[in-house]
Formats: C-alpha cells, sequence, structure tokens
C-alpha cells in the first residue's frame, strides 16, 4: 500500500472503438480483450489494488455493459462505479462526463488500452512536490511517430507536444497515466467529444503541465501486433 493514494479517485478510460483491434478482437470492447486468459483491464485493476487506491470510476463507451457485466461493483478491495456515455466522446469528453464521481483532487487518469510499469506513489509525490496543476507520465522509445513526442525542460516542465506521424526519431512519449487537478478537468468542454491528447494537452502546456519521466515498462494493445506482444509482456518472471 502507498501512502497518500488510499484518497485517490483513479478513472480509467475505457470507451474507445477499438477499430484498429477488430480483426483480432470483435466481439468485446478492447479493454476487455483477453491476454494470458484474463481481460487485459484486470492488469490495470491490479496496479491500482496493489497501491491501496479504493475507488475507480470506469468511463465506458462502446459495448460497455459487458464491463460492467464482467466485473460488476467491486474488484478485490476496489469500489468501481461506471460512468457510461451515450455517444463517444473521446478520451477528454468522457473524463469530464465523469467529473461529478470524481472524488479527489488530484484525479488519477489512466488510459483503458495500454499499461506502463511505473510507480504510482512516486507519481504523485513528484507531482505534489512540482506543484503541477497536471503530470502525465512519460517513457521513452526508439520511435514516437505511432504515439507523438513530448519535450520537456530540465525541471520536467512540458514545453511542447508533438502529434503523433512525426519523424522516427527516439524520445519521450504520453505512457497514459495522468494526475488531473479537479479545475483542470472542469475546462473540458461538456457534451461533445474531446480529445485529451489533440485537444486538452496542448492548451494545458503552459498551465501547470509536468512530464514525468519514467524507465518503467510500456505496452499499448492499440493494435494486432502490439496485441500479440501482451502475452509476453505479462509472462511471469523467471526465477534464476
Amino acid at each position: 500500500m502507498v501512502s497518500g493514494l488510499q484518497e485517490v479517485t483513479a478513472a480509467i478510460l475505457a470507451g474507445g472503438l477499438g477499430t484498429r483491434l477488430r480483426p483480432v478482437v470483435v466481439d468485446r470492447p478492447k479493454v476487455l480483450a483477453e491476454v494470458r486468459g484474463r481481460p487485459f483491464l484486470t492488469y490495470l485493476l491490479d496496479q491500482l489494488a496493489a497501491t491501496g487506491i479504493q475507488y475507480v470510476v470506469m468511463c465506458v463507451g462502446y459495448l460497455g455493459e459487458q464491463v460492467r457485466v464482467m466485473l460488476g461493483d467491486s474488484y478485490g478491495d476496489l469500489q468501481l462505479v461506471y460512468s457510461q456515455e451515450s455517444s463517444p466522446l473521446g478520451t477528454a469528453g468522457a473524463l469530464r462526463l465523469a467529473l461529478p464521481l470524481l472524488n479527489s483532487d488530484p484525479v488519477l487518469v489512466l488510459n483503458g488500452d495500454s499499461f506502463c510499469d511505473l510507480g504510482l506513489g512516486a507519481l504523485l509525490a513528484w507531482h505534489r512536490a512540482c506543484k503541477a496543476a497536471a503530470t502525465m507520465a512519460l517513457i521513452t522509445t526508439n520511435d514516437t511517430r505511432r504515439y507523438g513526442r513530448v519535450h520537456v525542460d530540465d525541471e520536467g516542465v512540458v514545453v511542447s507536444f508533438d502529434e503523433k506521424g512525426g519523424n522516427s526519431n527516439p524520445g519521450w512519449i504520453n505512457a497514459g497515466v495522468y494526475l488531473l487537478a479537479r479545475p483542470l478537468i472542469q475546462t473540458i468542454p461538456e457534451n461533445r467529444a474531446v480529445s485529451l491528447e489533440r485537444e486538452m494537452i496542448p492548451v494545458w502546456i503552459g498551465k501547470g503541465l509536468y512530464g514525468y519521466r519514467s524507465e518503467g515498462r510500456f505496452l499499448d494493445i492499440g493494435t494486432p501486433e502490439a496485441y500479440t506482444a501482451a502475452e509476453q509482456f505479462f509472462a511471469p518472471k523467471m526465477r534464476i
């Protein structure tokens, strides 16, 4: 259990259509795609439970009822509540819809189709030490084209964010894990589709947005190739 996280609300963005994954995951939302015989989403929930977090808001959309039926109102010691989109709202729009259910400040936000093996307690401590309005976890990759590149200064302040599809050089990318102040979430426009990555993060630059550079392993299951790699990513570690 990690000090400080017990009172933090976690929100998992689990409403994506998963269009690119349809060739291999056709009958369920991508957060329920099976990895080593269990839904991908449960790996995120295990990560949260290990920190002592107690309350998780599931931001669901496409086939969201399947998530509710499979997990119910609890997962181990985690209390689960649901915010259901009636139409696709994007990553930021879904978070804005769920705001009445987000009880803490800051709120821990995770993309439901990726996993970053980082210390969430260290992330929270760093966020508070910086007095950040928003902190996004960053990891390095050899090719930033698929994710977009994040530039930070020596203090960790985000100074620019390049969209996906740029050059293929190594760099820091958004790992899909955020700590966001409630007033910042309130700035997200209501009742329409809004993207965190394309619309809100660029607006938040210069307004207390920091990047936490992590060396943790990272996996995004958004493509069939990446989904195939998930089996090895979560394989039990060999003991020597």
